[in-house]
């Protein structure tokens, strides 16, 4: 069988699953990248050429031009479709056990950094500092909302509707379908219907021909198209720097720093694993976990910077 059939296979195999749009179009990227790494011409490879050698060969030269991350996550994904090859009788076995794999890097928050920085970074946005091409101060403080009050992640705001809020007035909450199709709801106050409120009022405003209907995606960009992945995170990273806040993001969150940073704060005031794994959609108990150890880390860390143990060290000197 050719390999591009067995990979049409896998996916069809994968429909009853109800993979998220964004996990399959991963799995494609991530097939699709080696596949042509194995050969000159995909259609022509077969599955009894994804031998140990070739497979370590393709993920080698795969691993020169990609991140860790990358190279971890096309290892996953191969991993699986080599896994259902065997299952369907196409091959004997996975040779994925023969090719090497970047080591898992452990989870470590990133949020931003600063006590007043989420404050700073809404102020900032909601006077409309963040200097655009076509400002729009509406849109902004919406979007650090979402990610500092709600956790949500890019693909989340991006799927949101204006169904997506619901509930009794001072009692409303967003329903989100989350990572892996993992629905939840998330209380929000009513300063957050609000804002919602006046960022659809601005749509009207500004696209006063386009009707709105409850099911359209509620986050737009200046064209009035749904907002793309690309396009929120600059937008995101804009308002960072117009606030003179990007220096207190962590290299490599963006977006990401905001969730993090709701997560952080829901453990810094006492919020059990389990709260924290309902309100980020997590998987696992254990990944939520990591914000209240982190956490606990971090009061340390500050702890310690307490210039005061200068003075001790000089006044009592080192113990023995």
């Amino acid at each position: 069988m050719k390999v591009l059939a067995a990979q049409a296979a896998f996916f069809a195999a994968r429909r009853p699953r109800k993979d998220s749009p964004h996990t399959t179009d991963a799995y494609r990227r991530d097939l699709a990248g080696i596949t042509a790494l194995l050969a000159a011409d995909p259609e022509t490879l077969d599955v009894d050429d994804l031998t140990a050698p070739a497979l370590r060969s393709a993920f080698g030269a795969f691993a020169d031009n990609h991140a860790k991350s990358s190279v971890l996550r096309a290892w996953s994904t191969w991993n699986q479709f080599l896994t259902f090859c065997v299952s369907d009788g196409l091959l004997a076995g996975n040779p994925m056990g023969a090719v090497a794999r970047p080591k898992t890097p452990p989870l470590s928050p990133k949020p931003l950094r600063g006590e007043d920085t989420p404050e700073k970074l809404l102020k900032a946005a909601a006077d409309g500092t963040r200097q655009a091409r076509d400002p729009w101060p509406e849109r902004d403080v919406l979007v650090i909302a979402l990610g500092l009050v709600a956790g949500l992640r890019s693909a989340e705001m991006r799927t949101l509707t204006a169904d997506s809020l619901a509930g009794r007035p001072g009692e409303m909450r967003l329903h989100i379908r989350g990572k892996g199709s993992r629905d939840r709801s998330i209380p929000v106050e009513p300063i957050m219907e609000k804002i919602m409120e006046a960022y659809v009022e601005s749509c009207a405003r500004r696209f006063p021909s386009k009707r709105f209907g409850r099911s359209a995606k509620l986050l737009l960009d200046r064209t009035g198209q749904p907002i793309g992945r690309g396009g929120l995170e600059y937008l995101v990273k804009s308002c960072y720097r117009w606030a003179g806040l990007h220096d207190r993001v962590p290299v490599g969150a963006n977006l990401h720093a905001l969730r993090h940073t709701f997560a952080t704060r829901l453990a810094e005031d006492g919020a059990t694993a389990s709260e924290i794994m309902a309100l980020l959609g997590h998987a696992s108990l254990a990944t939520s976990q990591n914000y209240i150890e982190a956490t606990g880390r971090e009061q340390r860390a500050a702890a310690a910077s307490n210039r005061t143990y200068r003075s001790l060290d000089q006044v009592i000197g080192p113990s023995g």
